[in-house]
């Protein structure tokens, strides 16, 4: 069976394909800069393997529909192409953002579908126009492949009232859904799976903490195998400090700003998503940049540093207690897999709290999954790649075989 994985954004596609008997990747590419002057179709051909060869080449792309038809004929190419033509494809994948309170798992693609991603529109007015452009031109190119939705917001709908109810006047939740919804889902319930192999447990029988950090951050406490909060809300920008976005803040920064600096809503909201987080504090959203700041004395990268690290510490502190027992934490994602000393820093002062690293476990450079914890501590502490494309792969296999 072959899958192409597919993740539209506004100017670009994302995409992966697959031989899923093997779960072998074979071929992974970008194409970005739609709609601009020139374009850049790239494809990394048997990614990670003898046979790895690219291609890629500049040139203008008006639209979504000429960026897949271009990704098509790099794949079909007599050369160097995998597949002999798009008949070969036997389904595609779909990451969409938002799924609002209407997809709990991973939806065949109907009209009846189309227009209810349409009607969450208002929920992620950025994400899911250019999520339904991705899905509107795979279903004209590819008229023959089931394909499937995987919504990022879908794991999350397991929780609870208590976790997803704002303490807001009710007709908001009840007309417009205003509600926490979590994102980064289908990274989550990646890692969970994972992490319950690791440590040898049925998913539904483990409690987990899993952190994903990268430039948009967040941590899920999961029961159970399920989702029971989460930092993100009914936007990207609750919760953990990231690399553009703020995280928590006042609620009343607006009134704030808008009353003392004369700052409009929109321009309030460019600055909490766009410009404030790690780029805000220190000029620099690109954490091995704060790094090499922090080591020459800059001040600002280390009050950066330090705020990131002291709201990833509370928020895992919160979900301990939400939780109260816990198998593992597992961090993931750029950040997670990669910053030693971010999990350090994330984990202090929590060893009465059973949590123990092993230093030089931490600091050993891996790209594999890994146990960075020390014997003596009650709950184990993992580095887990996280594999969107494959998690959105398995779930695309799994339904469209019925």
């Amino acid at each position: 069976m072959k899958l192409l994985i597919i993740n539209s954004g506004s100017s670009s596609i994302k995409y992966q394909l697959l031989a899923m008997e093997k779960e072998a990747v074979l071929a992974s590419g970008l194409v970005e800069r739609i709609g601009e002057a020139m374009g850049l179709i790239k494809c990394t051909f048997y990614p990670d393997t003898p046979e790895e060869h690219k291609k890629s080449r500049e040139e203008p792309i008006a639209n979504h529909k000429e960026g897949m038809l271009k990704v098509i004929d790099l794949l079909c190419d007599p050369k160097d192409g995998i597949i002999a033509d798009t008949r070969e494809i036997n389904g595609i994948g779909h990451r969409v953002v938002h799924g609002g309170e209407d997809f709990h798992q991973p939806t065949l693609i109907t009209n009846e579908v189309v227009a209810a991603i349409e009607k969450n529109i208002p929920l992620a007015p950025l994400h899911n126009p250019p999520n339904l452009d991705g899905i509107r031109v795979a279903r004209e190119l590819f008229p023959q492949a089931p394909q499937v939705a995987i919504f990022d917001t879908a794991f999350h709908q397991s929780m609870p009232a208590r976790a997803f109810l704002y303490a807001l006047p009710r007709e908001l939740y009840e007309k417009q859904r205003v509600r926490r919804y979590g994102f980064h889902g289908t990274s989550h319930a990646y890692v969970a799976a994972e992490c319950a192999k690791m440590l040898g447990k049925p998913l539904d029988d483990c409690n987990l903490v899993t952190v994903h950090l990268g430039n948009g951050s967040s941590m899920t406490a999961i029961e159970n195998g399920k989702s029971v909060d989460t930092s993100l809300g009914m936007t990207p920008l609750e919760g953990l400090v990231m690399g553009t976005r703020c995280g928590d803040v006042d609620p009343a920064l607006h009134l704030f700003l808008q009353q003392n600096l004369g700052m409009e809503l929109p321009d309030i909201d460019r600055m909490l998503n766009k410009e404030s987080g790690l780029k805000g504090l220190c000029g620099m959203n690109d954490l091995r940049d704060i790094h090499k700041a922090v080591a020459g004395g800059d001040q600002w990268a280390q009050h950066a540093l330090s705020v990131l690290c002291y709201r990833n510490r509370k928020y895992l502190a919160s979900f301990l207690a939400v939780l109260g027992q816990v198998d593992a934490i597992a961090f993931t994602a750029g950040i997670g897999e990669n910053d030693p000393v971010v999990r350090a820093e994330s984990l202090r002062g929590l060893h009465n709290f059973g949590i123990v690293l092993d230093q030089q476990l931490n600091e050993a450079r891996s790209r594999t999954a890994r146990c960075i914890s020390a014997e003596a501590s009650k709950i184990k502490i993992f580095v887990i790649p996280t594999n969107e494309e494959l998690a959105i792969a398995r779930q695309t296999a799994r339904l469209i075989s019925g």
